[in-house]
């Protein structure tokens, strides 16, 4: 049976690709993961059990650990999503988004091209390497653009600076090396088992606990959502049919303002868990915008629904009401203990300070 190597597969989004991976019996997954704050094995649901899931507690950025795990598993895939993801963290402290995303990413590439070069024959042919990116490294798109696979890059974040430094990598090793690498960027992923972090299952956090809605600026910034589940889904396609040295898109045409999101994702707890204070949405607070804050993502996906096709599943709509419904049954993926790794401040709000340089 062939091995799929994910890393980042206790995330938000690898839990979901490792959860389709072992669900469809077809493949054993070699899940990589640090198990930083936003990994949780719990995310792996029923499944982290099984005979077919091997984890490996291992850091990209340790090279010797990760060639260790690549000569164990011998993948015939590997889909590269471990990655620093929040942008307020970045802006606080983006040494480790440099260290992980810049250096971990060569480093995936490099154990990648290794075994792919141990490789012969059929196993040699099929060998791929998924890079899983994101829109924000094209930075703010204009009124109702929508980046295509050759837009320009220019992130406006450290966080998006560092995932186009990491897709810049994987283009070289690509095309210098030959390595069967197949790129991938995605609009803005929401579902069940996301860190609380992010403003879905933020604001449901902050909306049953009734604090205050915190909404950047007027809440005019405007993002694609696309639901998880469809994302894995492309994932696996571009894996098996993608390919190798393009790009494509993975994006679900739903662009909604923030301030519409936040608005829907009260009515939808208004109507499911009522609240005797009266609506939610009159917990809503505009606080101080983020520093370089890009006011719009949107992303041309026909490619990938032309060539291969993909095309979501979920509406916007569904999506929603079924990720709200999620969090009210699961109400400890969002609580905040005394040992919370995060317990809703407010992020991204100090000027980073000088950092010591990776490589001292």
């Amino acid at each position: 049976m062939p091995t799929s190597l994910v890393t980042g597969g206790a995330g938000f989004i690898g839990s979901a690709l490792v959860r389709q991976l072992l669900d469809d019996g077809a493949s054993t997954v070699a899940n990589v993961d640090a198990l930083t704050y936003a990994g949780n094995l719990e995310a792996l649901g029923g499944v982290k059990q099984g005979h077919r899931h091997h984890f490996h507690h291992v850091d990209i950025r340790d090279a010797a650990a990760l060639r260790a795990v690549f000569d164990r598993e011998r993948p015939e895939r590997v889909f590269h999503l471990a990655a620093e993801s929040h942008v307020d963290r970045s802006i606080d402290g983006p040494e480790p988004f440099v260290s992980t995303n810049v250096v971990g990413t060569m480093n995936v590439l490099q154990e990648s091209l290794r075994h792919w070069r141990s490789l012969s024959g059929p196993a040699r042919h099929a060998f791929r390497v998924v890079h899983v990116s994101t829109d924000e490294v094209y930075g703010s798109a204009h009124d109702d653009e929508r980046f295509t696979e050759q837009s320009c890059y220019a992130p406006s974040s450290p966080y998006a600076a560092s995932k186009a430094a990491a897709d810049h990598l994987a283009r070289a090793w690509h095309h210098t090396y030959g390595l069967p690498v197949v790129l991938t960027n995605c609009t803005n992923n929401f579902g069940p088992y996301q860190f609380p972090e992010k403003l879905i299952p933020l604001m449901i956090a902050k909306a049953l606990a009734g604090d205050a809605l915190p909404v950047y600026g007027s809440g005019e910034q405007v993002r694609d959502w696309l639901y998880v589940d469809d994302h894995a889904q492309a994932l696996r396609l571009v894996a098996e049919r993608g390919t190798v040295g393009e790009t494509y898109h993975v994006g679900a045409n739903a662009t909604r303002r923030n301030i519409d999101v936040v608005r829907a994702l009260c009515a939808l707890l208004d109507e499911l868990r009522p609240s005797p204070r009266g609506s939610y949405e009159k917990q809503i607070n505009s606080v101080p915008d983020r520093p370089g804050h890009d006011q719009r993502y949107a992303l041309e996906a026909s490619k990938l629904r032309r060539e291969l096709g993909w095309a979501p599943t979920m509406n916007f709509e569904d999506g929603l009401r079924r990720t709200v419904e999620w969090y009210l049954a699961h109400p400890e993926w969002y609580a905040w203990g005394s040992e919370a790794a995060y317990r809703g401040e407010r992020l991204g709000v100090v000027p980073a300070v000088p950092v010591s340089p990776v490589f001292p």
